[in-house]
């Protein structure tokens, strides 16, 4: 019995002196900031800085490998520390000790949620051998707050984001531009009342009044000085002539002298003009005479011709005073008929102006279409709503964990994906997705799984995503799978092709395309990508395009 008991203070003595040593070695540690817990497969060994940490809070874990020149080494990528995030991978480093080398890898280690938890073992290819880290526990410690002093707040209120500045006003200020400039040529060269010229004010003036400024322009020409007594005698009698055919016979332009004088003697005997004999034969003897002088080169003297013309403008006086005045009725036709021109003259206006409108409005869209295409120009007046959402402010951001970088027209919503009761513990999945009704739909999908397997099967993984369609009620599914390398060097499979799906609420189906990225990773992780779209939208085909060109999923290294 005693011997037992000192058996006893012996294992108590020892095990006090091997925790004074625990404390030692931490303390040294402690001073050089690290706390490294080694474990070592003869020639890889790993470490953690703290076992340790709070919410958040990073530790750092190292792999090292010793090594020739001669050996490929390749440390492990990707998620493969779950359930720890690595949110960082750094280079490797490298120390030459004699003969061989050290190779240090580091990677920066976080949770978010209380606990222990377990690093689990790290795969490491030194040539062609495999060598795995032992496992390592870290316990994960809640923040604690002091509620005596540091007070509680009521969560803030969601504050709602606006969308960035587009150019739109730059377009509109320049749309308003073109239309002020267009309106004021339309009313400066159409609507606007013009000042009238000489001729249009002659125009408006009585026949009467016409007739007297003509006598008295020609009076200031220089035929007599100049002898010239065709081109006199031509608009004397023009001057009466036009006065004639305005007010009393409306051929007396064309008629010959003959035919005018018969027409005024016919006209007087049916008392249609109250003219006097010497009246008619004043003026065919002046007429006659410019004949003489106008075709017969007859030369009268240059008193007569004046004589002629005072002549003229007495008869211009009798003529007037021969015509009786016109009765209400005409003067009503007169006014109805000014109203009349007055009228056809705005319509020729409005013809004018929207003549011109249609012709700038259909010239702009012929040299929109002939730039841009036909089709983009219609569905740009009318409105397309897949034009809209390519031509929008497009958001490119990470969606679930291991991240999935993505660029799409709109943030993609997180979708509620129930897990079967016989699946739940086993793993994890976040759905995010957008759908525009009929046209386009995007989903992005992480499943991770608690326990990772020998291998997991992408093909799997596809004909769940067909299932999927099917039961949405698509129809008719085309497939073809090829491999696809995203634009940061991930590799995985995509698989694309035609189907029909439903109208919602209808029996109509549409005809669609679809396409779907898998990518698998350290035997637990499942991301994928789901696209569809209708068939023949040129701008769905374009978004898509885009979309599929941006996604990332981050390296190791990264």
């Amino acid at each position: 019995m005693k011997k037992k008991h000192l058996n006893i203070k012996e294992s108590r003595i020892k095990n006090q002196e091997s925790r004074r040593s625990y404390l030692f070695g931490k303390q040294i540690l402690s001073c050089l900031f690290f706390l490294y817990s080694f474990v070592s497969f003869g020639q890889v060994k790993s470490a953690i800085d703290s076992t340790s940490i709070k919410i958040g809070e990073q530790i750092t874990y190292h792999i090292q490998v010793e090594t020739d020149t001669t050996s490929l080494v390749v440390f492990p990528e990707g998620q493969s520390f779950t359930p720890l995030e690595m949110i960082e991978s750094y280079k490797v480093d490298t120390l030459k000790n004699k003969d061989k080398y050290n190779l240090i890898k580091k990677y920066g280690l976080t949770q978010f949620d209380s606990g222990k938890y377990t690093i689990p073992r790290q795969k490491v290819i030194i040539g062609n051998k495999t060598f795995f880290t032992d496992s390592l526990k870290v316990e994960v410690n809640n923040v604690l707050v002091d509620t005596t002093k540091q007070g509680l707040y009521d969560i803030k209120p969601i504050i709602e984001v606006k969308k960035p500045s587009s150019n739109w006003w730059k377009y509109l200020l320049l749309i308003l531009l073109i239309i002020s400039i267009v309106g004021f040529l339309l009313y400066w060269f159409i609507w606007r009342q013009k000042p009238l010229s000489e001729e249009e004010q002659i125009a408006l003036l009585p026949p009467y009044d016409r007739a007297k400024l003509a006598l008295k322009k020609l009076d200031d020409s220089p035929y007599l000085e100049n002898e010239n007594l065709k081109d006199y005698y031509s608009d004397l009698t023009f001057i009466i002539r036009k006065y004639l055919d305005e007010k009393v016979y409306d051929r007396a332009l064309e008629s010959t002298t003959d035919e005018l004088i018969s027409r005024l003697k016919l006209l007087k005997d049916g008392n249609q003009v109250d003219l006097s004999n010497d009246d008619i034969k004043n003026l065919e003897s002046i007429l006659k005479r410019a004949d003489l002088v106008k075709f017969a080169k007859s030369a009268p003297d240059v008193e007569l011709a004046k004589l002629d013309r005072n002549t003229i403008d007495i008869e211009i006086d009798h003529v007037k005073e021969a015509l009786p005045e016109p009765t209400e009725e005409e003067k009503l036709l007169d006014e109805k008929y000014r109203e009349e021109q007055a009228r056809k003259k705005k319509r020729n206006k409005i013809i004018l102006t929207v003549a011109i409108a249609l012709f700038l409005l259909i010239a702009t869209f012929v040299s929109f279409s002939l730039k841009y295409g036909f089709s983009y120009v219609k569905d740009t007046i009318i409105g397309n709503d897949s034009i809209e959402l390519l031509e929008g402010d497009w958001v490119t951001s990470e969606y679930g964990f291991p991240p999935i970088t993505i660029t799409t027209p709109e943030v993609l919503k997180r979708i509620e994906t129930p897990i079967p009761n016989e699946l739940q513990g086993q793993m994890k999945i976040n759905t995010f997705g957008f759908e525009q009704k009929a046209r386009i739909t995007i989903v992005v999908s992480n499943t991770v799984l608690t326990q990772a397997q020998d291998s997991l099967d992408i093909t799997q993984a596809i004909e769940g995503n067909l299932k999927t369609l099917e039961s949405r009620g698509a129809k008719n599914i085309l497939t073809k799978n090829e491999k696809f390398t995203t634009p940061n060097g991930a590799e995985g499979v995509k698989t694309h092709g035609t189907l029909e799906y439903p109208i919602e609420n209808t029996n109509n189906y549409i005809s669609g395309n679809y396409t779907s990225l898998s990518f698998t990773s350290d035997n637990k992780v499942v991301q994928q990508i789901i696209l569809t779209w209708k068939q023949g939208d040129v701008y769905a085909d374009e978004i898509m395009e885009r979309v599929l060109n941006s996604v990332e999923l981050k390296k190791a290294e990264e």
